[in-house]
């Protein structure tokens, strides 16, 4: 639901829109923009039918919203080998839009934290409730330990971590990685600090009722700056609405059908600051 109307709010300020359904496996991107025909789509990239992502982008019926769909790839492709992964980042990398938003699945698989790790800047939407902001927790965890798998030599990785125990879902992980290789080899762990601080990571705090802490996501904000090398900017809340159950029973994009809503004045600050803070910040957004 939020990708599909920030991306409408974007393509209402004249910029050129493209919205990648990459919740593989269970794609319903189209529902939530009214797209019943979605044409062929990334299953057409991925076996090789054409060649070119953009030959699969489709337009929709906002002007300069577009739309790459995944709704019929098989089911399997949940499980996607590295190489076919690989080949979707380079193409989304090279699309010529103003902005790339994707929509990812939850979880903490290698397939969506490295779509998420596409861009060096990422949306986070959590809930209230203390399970969902202890899973955004979880996935900077595995976010940061994907960034430095990925960043070290596998030999490096195995040598630096043989003693250390992973054992439990402890917040230090990572940064016990870290203080670990800079003791061994003070470059290299300034090479990974560096690498994560490029990170600028922004959330949201969706369905927030009445007597939720309107103060929560600056809380949340403070919390990850303190403790994590990354920066973390809190976008805002986007309040609780039946109107959204109702814009998807109906097919209709709910910001056009329910743009009085309180919710929809929430949802278009958040376009507007995620407009202003990316002017001179790379284009794709991950949520």
């Amino acid at each position: 639901m939020i990708v599909a109307n920030l991306g409408v709010l974007l393509a209402r300020q004249g910029r050129r829109v493209v919205l990648v359904d990459l919740d593989l496996g269970a794609s319903n991107l189209h529902t939530f923009i009214g797209q019943t025909d979605v044409g062929w789509g990334l299953e057409r990239f991925l076996d090789k039918s054409i060649n070119r992502l953009e030959e699969v982008i489709v337009p929709t019926t906002i002007p300069n919203l577009f739309f790459i769909s995944s709704k019929n790839c098989l089911t399997e492709v949940a499980n996607l080998p590295n190489a076919q992964k690989q080949k979707i980042i380079r193409a989304i990398q090279k699309l010529d839009y103003d902005y790339v938003l994707m929509d990812l699945g939850a979880g903490t698989n290698f397939n969506m934290l490295d779509f998420f790790l596409t861009s060096n800047q990422g949306v986070f939407i959590c809930t209230s409730e203390p399970t969902s902001i202890e899973n955004v927790f979880n996935f900077i965890k595995a976010v940061y330990f994907r960034v430095i798998k990925k960043t070290l030599k596998q030999d490096t990785f195995k040598r630096v971590t043989r003693h250390l125990d992973f054992s439990g879902n402890t917040m230090d992980q990572s940064f016990r990685i870290i203080n670990a290789v800079t003791k061994q080899d003070a470059e290299k762990g300034v090479l990974l600090k560096e690498k994560l601080s490029d990170f600028h990571f922004r959330f949201v705090v969706n369905q927030l009722r009445q007597n939720d802490d309107p103060l929560l996501g600056s809380k949340i904000e403070k919390v990850c700056n303190r403790h994590f090398y990354s920066k973390f900017t809190f976008l805002g809340n986007i309040r609780f609405d039946e109107k959204i159950h109702d814009s998807i029973l109906m097919r209709k994009i709910f910001i056009t059908k329910f743009s009085y809503a309180r919710t929809a004045n929430d949802l278009a600050r958040i376009a507007r600051s995620i407009s202003i803070q990316n002017i001179k910040l790379p284009k794709e957004l991950v949520l």
